[in-house]
Parts: C-alpha cells; sequence; structure tokens
C-alpha cells in the first residue's frame, strides 16, 4: 500500500512539475495583458500629457474670457456716461442722446448688466457687475432683485474684497427698505466685519444701533451706538452716530456713558 501510494504521490508530483509556476503563469498573462494594451496604455499616457497641455491651454483661454468679459464690463458700464436732462448735462462731443431721467438710466443700466452677466457669468467681471446692478435694482425700488445681487457679488467675491463691505451694506438698505429688519441687522452686522476701509469705519455699527431703533430697542442702541465714538474716533460714524444719540435723549433715553480708554504708564515716583 505504501509502494502504491508513494507511487501516486509522485506521479501527482510530475504532473505539478509539467504545470506552469503559477508565478510564471501570472507573469506571462501580464505581459500578454500589457502587450494586447500597449496601444491602450500609450493612448492614456497621451491623454495625461495633453490634459497638462491642456489645462494649460483652458488657463490662457481663461485668461482671454476674463479680458474680453472685462473689457465688455466697461461697455456695459459706459451707460453712465450718458448725460441726463436736467442732471448730467451733455459734453462736448457727446454724440449719444440724454437720458429723460435718472430712471430711465438706471433702466438702461439694468438691462446692459443683466445681458452682460448672462453672457459672461463665471467670470470675475460678472461678479464685479452684481455689485453696480444690485445698486441700480435698489435705487428703482426692486428691493427683492437688489438683495440676490448683492447676494451674488458677496459669493462670488474674495473674503478679502474691499467692496465686500459696500456690498453687504447695500443689502441692509435693501432689507431695510421692506421693513425686514432682522436681515438688514445681520447684514450690517456682516458689514462691520467685513470693513471696508476708513471711510465706512464703524458705520456697521451705526447702521445696526439704526436697525435697532427701528425695532424700538432704544436702549440696546444707545449702547451700540454710544460705543462708535470711542471705538472710531473722528469718523462719519461717530459724527452720525452722535446725532442719533441726542434724538435718543431727547426722547428720555438714558445714554450710557462711553468707556474710556485705559492710560498706561509707569509710576514717576
Amino acid at each position: 500500500m505504501t509502494d502504491v501510494a508513494g507511487t501516486k504521490t509522485e506521479k501527482i508530483r510530475q504532473q505539478e512539475l509539467r504545470q506552469p509556476d503559477t508565478f510564471q503563469k501570472v507573469g506571462n498573462d501580464a505581459r500578454d495583458w500589457l502587450a494586447q494594451r500597449q496601444k491602450l496604455i500609450g493612448i492614456v499616457v497621451a491623454v495625461i500629457i495633453l490634459g497638462g497641455v491642456g489645462a494649460g491651454i483652458a488657463s490662457e483661454l481663461s485668461k482671454r474670457g476674463e479680458e474680453k468679459a472685462s473689457q465688455a464690463l466697461g461697455q456695459a458700464l459706459s451707460v453712465l456716461d450718458r448725460p441726463i436732462d436736467g442732471v448730467q448735462p451733455a459734453q462736448p462731443g457727446d454724440t449719444e442722446t440724454p437720458f429723460k431721467s435718472v430712471k430711465e438710466r438706471d433702466e438702461a443700466l439694468v438691462k446692459a448688466l443683466t445681458d452682460f452677466r448672462k453672457e459672461h457669468g463665471g467670470t470675475r467681471s460678472a461678479t464685479t457687475a452684481a455689485l453696480s446692478l444690485g445698486e441700480a435694482q435698489f435705487r428703482l425700488g426692486n428691493f427683492a432683485d437688489a438683495q440676490a445681487s448683492f447676494g451674488d457679488f458677496l459669493k462670488g467675491a474674495a473674503q478679502n474684497d474691499p467692496l465686500r463691505a459696500g456690498a453687504f451694506e447695500g443689502q441692509g438698505y435693501a432689507f431695510e427698505a421692506e421693513k425686514k429688519f432682522d436681515e438688514a441687522l445681520k447684514a450690517f452686522e456682516q458689514m462691520g466685519a467685513a470693513g471696508g476701509g476708513e471711510f465706512l469705519a464703524g458705520m456697521g455699527d451705526y447702521h445696526k444701533g439704526r436697525m435697532l431703533i427701528a425695532q424700538d430697542k432704544k436702549d440696546e442702541a444707545a449702547s451700540v451706538l454710544s460705543k462708535v465714538s470711542t471705538d472710531h474716533p473722528n469718523t462719519t460714524a461717530a459724527r452720525l452716530s452722535s446725532e442719533r444719540l441726542a434724538v435718543l435723549a431727547s426722547q428720555g433715553v438714558k445714554i450710557p456713558v462711553p468707556a474710556q480708554p485705559a492710560v498706561t504708564g509707569t509710576d514717576a515716583g
């Protein structure tokens, strides 16, 4: 039995030896796969290489698109250069018919900027145009449209864009016009956080105080407004806040005494 079993085992081993080695088979399969797909791999590599070139081309096209959009925006804004009867007289050499009113000018501006943004959507110029569009819509009394346009600008503009403060202010005014004081208050708070340069310093807090007065929260408004002169001295916001505080005081509202800045120094003794 042992010899028979040994003979069978030896035959099995010989059969196994005649079979291709597993690793050799895998290697052969891999070479066959590569041979069969060499052309395909070459195409893929070419696509990858061309993809890099394509990205460069896309970047260049994007740059050209931005330049084209910038020029088109200038053309759209040229509406503002047209004279207005009784408001903006024609200058020597003007050939365009004057607008009959500011309203007619703003209507033309809204159309020009709306068409421009449709044609050049996704460009930086389209984002910039949203700010001017919102301002024109606000002047026309289209407050909901103005809110949307200011929102479009804020979505597309960089976080450090100095114009963001103006967009928040415009959005706040548009909400205020519809007596949406909570939304306006939030917009003006965001305006304060956005900065906006020396001219707008403190204006966010001033507007916040106005909204609190509109909501009949006069004590809270007085608290906010009284800090503006301390935090932003010698600014337009400080002057306007002082005027509002004077009105509140005449109405019997107690005006908080602004905290004086801490004085630091060493004892001479």
